[in-house]
């Protein structure tokens, strides 16, 4: 895989922003994944702005990230951009998906993905591997239980022919999967810190309150979560780079 990387970059595929309120604060989605995989040469495509995607084979992997909209709403970008990575996946390319990534690769490859029926999940939540999660090449260091950031209405709810669960959590029983050899989804949120988190509670209070939850009681719960971060310069490493 080295061999062929060599002077490629890796393709950060952008499906939205964080919220506004943040952004002053603590930057975007693109700040917190280079600061974490230590990659400040991403190749940026902002495709829920409409930007074009390279040719699959240009780049030496993907990063997929999050995004406030809906896979399910199917919006134009959207179904552009699961068409591409179903290619991309085909072809071999290294991908990791995170939250709405992760609900994007699934439904490109055949999934389905909706609102979880059990409802928002929001805040540090516990992750538990499975037995393939355990003998992973992404997650396989992790231990079989650890502590990630989670923010999503949405889930992978029918995983793809041939994918592999390889975590869950309390309300999310595909929170992690292998869709193929070189490619991965995660439903949590490697790229968040602790402070991130906290704001993302504080900026939903009033929907949360609605749905029956404690924002004061996940604001309490919130954690650093380095175990989960390590996911991001894990998957730098099986690139080669």
């Amino acid at each position: 895989m080295n061999g062929k990387k060599v002077g490629k970059q890796v393709l950060l595929i952008k499906t939205g922003g964080t919220i506004k309120k943040i952004t002053p604060l603590y930057e975007d989605f693109e700040n917190w994944f280079a600061l974490y995989m230590d990659i400040h040469d991403f190749m940026q495509v902002d495709v829920f702005r409409g930007q074009t995607l390279p040719k699959p084979g240009s780049v030496a992997g993907v990063v997929v990230t999050g995004s406030a909209a809906m896979v399910s709403e199917r919006a134009d970008w959207s179904e552009t951009a699961a068409d591409w990575l179903a290619v991309a996946v085909g072809q071999g390319v290294p991908v990791l998906g995170v939250c709405y990534g992760h609900q994007l690769l699934a439904h490109a490859l055949g999934g389905r993905v909706g609102p979880n029926p059990l409802g928002r999940q929001i805040g540090t939540v516990q992750v538990q591997l499975t037995r393939d999660g355990q003998d992973d090449r992404l997650l396989g260091h992790l231990p079989a239980a650890f502590a990630a950031q989670s923010s999503h209405l949405e889930s992978v709810l029918e995983i793809p022919r041939g994918t592999v669960r390889l975590a869950r959590s309390p309300r999310d029983y595909n929170f992690a999967l292998r869709f193929a050899e070189n490619a991965w989804g995660v439903q949590f949120h490697p790229e968040f810190s602790a402070p991130v988190m906290r704001e993302y509670i504080h900026c939903r209070s009033e929907a949360l309150h609605q749905e029956g939850l404690q924002p004061a009681q996940l604001l309490q719960q919130v954690t650093d979560t380095p175990q989960a971060r390590s996911v991001l310069p894990g998957f730098k490493a099986l690139l080669g780079l």
